[in-house]
């Protein structure tokens, strides 16, 4: 079991946004969780990202329940990458330490390494601030590699193309497709054609989980 929620609440101030809220999510399983805009997706992940701590309730991810311990065993790629204003390589690492092997990998995976190879200082060109010198898609690829590098058994999606263009989306989720193979994956979106092939499909509804009437995508 990769994933354990149970009645799981929180919320800000007054505005309760998930209340008793259960999920198991299974070594390997891919799960997709629908929802319009605003209802709580983004929270739902920041707590299995250990970013939140649950008000009440259990949050249990890859056996662990302490946030600081829940955020070294997932990695994270949401809808705005969040890169800092520091070099390719600083991104991808973290400050972690971390081979050139390792770092050239994750740039091949993630279908950079060319583009990376084009730039006047490589990995260590610098990323502007709010990544003004790059396009939104290696953008989001820089996010993946970091993902990637990171190598965690429990992949957190939120939203991840939804900023892109349609051609830029499509190359992206194929990149997507290898950082999440043989993973644990949850993915938050409003799009159900960015789930195709997921095991279950379910819906954020009034602070709930509900199940979907069709929960896979074939």
């Amino acid at each position: 079991m990769s994933i354990h929620l149970s009645e799981a609440v929180f919320g800000y101030d007054e505005k309760k946004i998930l209340d008793k809220v259960s999920l198991r999510v299974n070594t390997r399983e891919h799960i997709g969780i629908l929802g319009a805009s605003g209802i709580g997706k983004s929270t739902l992940l920041k707590l299995l990202a250990g970013l939140y701590e649950v008000q009440s309730g259990i949050c249990e991810v890859a056996g662990e329940r302490e946030p600081v311990k829940i955020r070294k065993k997932v990695a994270m790629v949401m809808q705005t990458p969040g890169l800092f204003p520091l070099s390719i390589r600083d991104n991808i690492t973290c400050g972690h330490p971390m081979s050139e092997d390792k770092i050239r990998d994750a740039l091949r995976a993630a279908q950079l390494e060319e583009w990376v190879a084009s730039l006047p200082d490589g990995v260590d060109s610098i990323v502007a601030e709010r990544s003004g010198n790059i396009s939104g898609g290696q953008a989001q690829r820089i996010a993946i590699a970091r993902a990637i590098a990171k190598d965690a058994q429990v992949i957190l999606l939120d939203e991840p193309t939804s900023a892109l263009d349609e051609e830029t989306a499509r190359a992206v989720m194929k990149t997507l497709e290898y950082l999440t193979q043989g993973k644990t994956v949850v993915h938050v979106t409003h799009r159900p054609e960015t789930l195709f092939g997921y095991d279950r499909i379910l819906e954020l509804k009034e602070g709930k989980l509900v199940a979907r009437e069709s929960e896979k995508y074939i």
